[in-house]
């Protein structure tokens, strides 16, 4: 049995064991009612204000970070419209030097057509007395075509003594010696005449880098260092006893390649082969219509051959001279045409580069902006997420917690013992 004094009158009571435990029951399942609200009341509390200062913080957090991406936009769109007010200067500023560019060289261009009209119509003034010159030369070129004749007549009746002496030469030479005596024979003709040609080069062709050489090379210039003339040259004889006997058409294809080769304008073969030949022997046989500006002559024709060439180019040196300076004008005008197209292509080529770099600057800054936009449409959505778990938070309770976990109900009430 137990006692129990009443504290409002002190009187006591006596009660058996299974009352006493219902009432200590009673009082101990109060008390644990009481402590649990009284904890579920604190932990409430401190939860709300745990969950106040993380909203507080994260709140500041995403407004300072929503602040300094707004910033960032801003110094974007003003570097944006910065760069475009520039690139806008700078291809007005280049468009204006191309314009002025262009209208200085059209102006040049007409100034250049102006000049060649003009000069066109001085070639065609020079070219008119040129020609009436040229008739004039013509017919002074008939006159001693016509003394020539006189003179070839008289040759040719001194032929069968140069024969005859040629013959008595070559029966006493070796065929070597025969050869080189032609050539000293031609070399010593020229040395003769030679203050004809104060400017002459006529020299033995030891070039053999091209497989072959001729054996004499002539070129005559004026005072200005321009090429009148050039022949080649090739010497042929051989003994009267020598078994197989050349002709003249035998050496033409060589001499041909050799002037090629040489870059001379002329071929001449001073020969002395097939004596019996009357084409040979009537004075200066033209092979042009097999070889161009070929010629076929014996040694007394030598001289009159290199007059003949030279007084025919030296006519014509003028009319070569223009030649070459209007050429050099038409080179300086492609050149002068060939410098700007090349300006135009480099400046489309930089305007292009610019234009394509300026855009793509542009496609950056629009990924970089719709990046930024993506990143405050996140932090919206994130802060949109704490407001909903705050609100959950708010309506959180151990009653709540336990209400589907009867063990951890349990294990809380033995922890409250």
């Amino acid at each position: 049995m137990q006692q129990i004094k009443c504290p409002n009158c002190g009187e006591v009571f006596t009660i058996d064991e299974s009352n006493y435990d219902s009432i200590v029951k009673q009082v101990r399942d109060h008390q644990f009612n009481e402590e649990v609200r009284r904890r579920e009341k604190e932990y409430d509390e401190q939860l709300k204000m745990q969950l106040e200062a993380l909203r507080v913080k994260t709140l500041s957090d995403n407004q300072k970070a929503l602040a300094d991406k707004d910033l960032q936009i801003e110094i974007l769109k003003a570097e944006l419209s910065g760069k475009d007010k520039e690139n806008e200067l700078v291809t007005r500023e280049a468009l204006d030097e191309l314009k002025v560019l262009v209208a200085e060289k059209e102006k040049q261009i007409i100034e250049l057509d102006s000049r060649l009209k003009n000069k066109e119509s001085e070639k065609q003034l020079e070219l008119a007395k040129a020609l009436h010159n040229k008739d004039e030369e013509i017919s002074q070129l008939k006159a001693v075509s016509e003394a020539m004749k006189e003179g070839y007549v008289k040759q040719l009746a001194d032929k069968d003594e140069l024969l005859a002496y040629y013959k008595d030469f070559k029966a006493r030479q070796s065929t070597k010696m025969i050869g080189e005596d032609l050539e000293q024979h031609c070399l010593y003709e020229f040395n003769r005449v030679r203050p004809l040609f104060k400017n002459a080069y006529f020299e033995k062709d030891n070039d053999i880098s091209k497989g072959s050489k001729g054996d004499f090379i002539f070129r005559d210039f004026d005072e200005e260092g321009t090429e009148i003339v050039s022949i080649m040259f090739e010497m042929k004889n051989e003994a009267d006893e020598t078994a197989t006997k050349h002709r003249n058409e035998d050496f033409l294809n060589k001499l041909d390649k050799d002037r090629k080769d040489k870059n001379c304008e002329y071929a001449v073969l001073v020969s002395l082969l097939e004596m019996d030949n009357e084409l040979y022997n009537q004075g200066i046989v033209d092979m042009s219509h097999r070889y161009e500006k070929m010629y076929v002559i014996r040694p007394q024709n030598f001289i009159p051959l290199i007059t003949l060439l030279r007084n025919a180019n030296l006519n014509s040196l003028s009319y070569k001279k223009q030649l070459i300076a209007v050429r050099d004008q038409d080179l300086d005008l492609k050149n002068f045409e060939s410098n700007m197209n090349a300006f135009k292509d480099a400046f489309s080529k930089n305007y292009t580069t610019a234009a394509r770099k300026f855009n793509d600057a542009i496609e950056e800054i629009d990924k970089s902006i719709a990046h930024l936009n993506k990143i405050k449409e996140a932090l919206t959505s994130s802060s949109n997420q704490l407001r909903l778990a705050n609100d959950k938070a708010q309506d959180l309770s151990i009653r709540k917690l336990t209400k589907n976990a009867p063990s951890i109900a349990e294990k809380l009430k033995g922890n409250d013992k």
